[in-house]
């Protein structure tokens, strides 16, 4: 659709971040911590909330990873305490870091295949509203398909607003793909296509980041009025003014909204909420611009208002119906 022209944003290496969180949780877990420490960490945590969300996402999950395995163990013997000298053979210090990293990846994994996933689905043209257990409410939009495990989600297929309670110590993840996105306090727009996400923050702040399959690692913060559209390869980012983001929730009150629009566009819209189907033929009508506020359910009155506004001929096929010059 018409809008502002996408620019690259700068990126951080999310998987530097990562190694670099993970090696401050093994300093404080199997090192002589100091007060030089925190401040040493407490000043690399201010430095971006990229670095603090990271970090707090791999301490929650060394957190897991320590409770469940005191669930698991058996009852043993109190073995006698070692010194906690600073005395540790280099040898022996690396492979703790080494634990620590492959704990927090298994206790992640432990952890949420202990919660219960409870699947949310709406048909073309659906709309549903789900309220979870901290007061989030997540919109679910037309042919939707949202897992919800703890403060997790992962959005199969279709779109989703979300107004997250934040918690410092526990962030919302939306799982999309091959990115990943983390509230810092946040209402959020997250659209899923084959091979593209767009993520449209309205209040608060989001970290929209590659996961950890991805071939190059990347990351971006995202502050109310940006609009991320990601992909395999990249991260763009687009500005847009609040009147047209309020627009793209029209869907919330069965609406859908256009200024500038292609007809092109607005037909793909509509087929996205409609059994019957729109179909342009002609591509120079496919480029005419359509301005107004249309019931999303009501396909065949789009039709109508169009071929009055436009001057187009209407022909209703086994296909759906067709509009052209």
């Amino acid at each position: 659709m018409n809008g502002a022209p996408e620019t690259r944003i700068d990126l951080v290496d999310a998987g530097a971040i990562e190694a670099r969180a993970a090696k401050w949780i093994q300093r404080r877990q199997f090192w002589d911590w100091s007060a030089e420490d925190q401040a040493e960490l407490d000043a690399w945590l201010a430095q971006s909330s990229v670095n603090l969300v990271t970090y707090l996402r791999l301490e929650a999950a060394w957190g897991r990873a320590s409770r469940l395995a005191a669930l698991r163990a058996p009852m043993r013997e109190k073995a006698p305490e070692r010194p906690r000298g600073n005395f540790w053979p280099l040898a022996l210090k690396s492979l703790a870091a080494l634990i620590l990293v492959g704990a927090i990846a298994g206790a992640a994994a432990s952890y949420i295949l202990r919660q219960k996933e409870t699947v949310y689905v709406t048909p073309v043209g659906g709309h549903r509203t789900v309220t979870l257990a901290d007061r989030s409410v997540i919109e679910l939009n037309t042919d939707t398909v949202l897992a919800v495990r703890g403060r997790t989600a992962r959005l199969e297929k279709g779109e989703a607003y979300f107004q997250i309670r934040h918690d410092a110590g526990h962030p919302f993840v939306v799982l999309a793909g091959d990115h990943r996105i983390a509230d810092l306090g946040t209402k959020f727009l997250v659209r899923s296509q084959p091979g593209r996400l767009e993520v449209s923050l309205m209040e608060g702040k989001a970290l929209v980041e590659t996961t950890d399959n991805a071939a190059q690692p990347q990351a971006a913060l995202l502050t109310p009025g940006d609009v991320a559209v990601a992909t395999a390869e990249s991260i763009f980012l687009r500005r847009k003014p609040e009147v047209e983001l309020a627009n793209k929730l029209g869907w919330r009150q069965g609406l859908l909204i256009f200024k500038h629009s292609t007809l092109a566009d607005a037909v793909a819209e509509f087929n996205r909420y409609n059994g019957q189907k729109l179909i342009v033929t002609d591509p120079a009508a496919a480029n005419l611009k359509i301005y107004g506020t249309f019931r999303a359910d009501n396909a065949a009155q789009f039709a109508l208002a169009v071929r009055e506004l436009l001057g187009l001929k209407l022909e209703r096929t086994g296909r759906g119906i067709v509009m052209s010059r």
